[in-house]
């Protein structure tokens, strides 16, 4: 006998809000990663 199928929306999955400090990392992190290899070449 089949189970009846749960749907959720992506918020209800995770029981809240994802905050955007996620792009806020990766922009800073890339940022550091393109001034490290712009100074490895001055070197």
């Amino acid at each position: 006998m089949a189970e009846d199928e749960i749907h959720k929306t992506a918020t209800e999955a995770r029981a809240g809000t994802t905050p955007h400090v996620v792009r806020y990392v990766l922009a800073i992190s890339l940022a550091l990663v393109v001034i490290a290899f712009i100074a490895l070449l001055w070197l």
